[in-house]
């Protein structure tokens, strides 16, 4: 019995290593043509929306086109590839893999756990019969994939939202140096009584050196020295330099299939 034991566990292990090894290779991109049936250009298209939206959400899109699955089903084989892969981030499991076998004619669509709620099954279901299948049959794989991605992002759309990059400026050490200018002014004005430091002039006026610098004063509490900058560009397409890589989102088998 111990010895059947011992077999088993190693066909198991056998049959687990064969598997990962037909696996693509984990990839650094969103949009992955392993059969060349994406021009450049649309390849480029595609890459440039899902990034963007990862950007924005932190929801990971991917998108897989290889020519067979072989022996396995297509929903084992996507949902084993978003796991190895990593698809989605790490905790929120916010992953989707759209996985084309160009060879079976067959196409999935895998949602990590943390999509399953904005994405369910009979979303995922319409859009194979409605973007995936006719566009596909007619070989316009770009315009129903472009379609079919465009459609998850309207579910998805937020689900989660991309970490806030932290504010500067707002720490103690900001309020000090504020409370330190306003006593050195107060020390001058009430040292300069009389003369050209008073705040109210003559007419009962304000200077326009004192309208200045309190207007300088209240930028820098409300939000840094303002005005003159650029802004900071807060989830961005193209400001993130490019996909950033996968975050190790999990996958537990929802999703649909399809074939055309």
């Amino acid at each position: 019995m111990f010895k059947k034991i011992i077999l088993f566990s190693c066909f198991v292990l056998c049959a687990l290593l064969a598997f990962s090894q037909e696996l693509p290779p984990k990839s650094n991109t969103l949009v992955n043509d392993f059969t060349n049936t994406l021009s450049d250009g649309d390849k480029q298209q595609l890459e440039h929306k899902l990034v963007a939206f990862n950007d924005s959400t932190s929801t990971q899109i991917a998108v897989v086109i290889i020519k067979s699955v072989g022996q396995y089903d297509i929903d084992d084989y996507g949902q084993k590839l978003g796991r190895n892969w990593g698809i989605g981030q790490k905790g929120k499991n916010n992953g989707i893999i759209v996985l084309v076998a160009l060879g079976d004619r067959k196409v999935t669509i895998q949602t990590g756990l943390g999509a399953e709620g904005a994405v369910p099954d009979i979303i995922t279901h319409q859009i194979i019969q409605n973007d995936f299948q006719p566009n596909f049959r007619a070989g316009n794989y770009y315009a129903g994939l472009n379609a079919g991605t465009d459609d998850l992002i309207k579910y998805i759309k937020g689900e989660y939202k991309a970490d806030k990059k932290p504010q500067q400026g707002k720490g103690p050490g900001s309020a000090l140096v504020i409370v330190i200018i306003v006593i050195v002014i107060l020390i001058l004005v009430f040292r300069n009584r009389g003369g050209g430091g008073q705040i109210i002039d003559s007419r009962g006026g304000a200077s326009p050196f004192w309208w200045f610098l309190g207007g300088a004063m209240l930028g820098r509490e409300s939000g840094g020295w303002g005005g003159f900058s650029g802004g900071d560009g807060d989830g961005g397409g193209d400001s993130g330099g490019g996909f950033g890589g996968f975050g190790g989102g999990d996958f537990g088998g929802g999703g649909s299939s399809g074939s055309w």
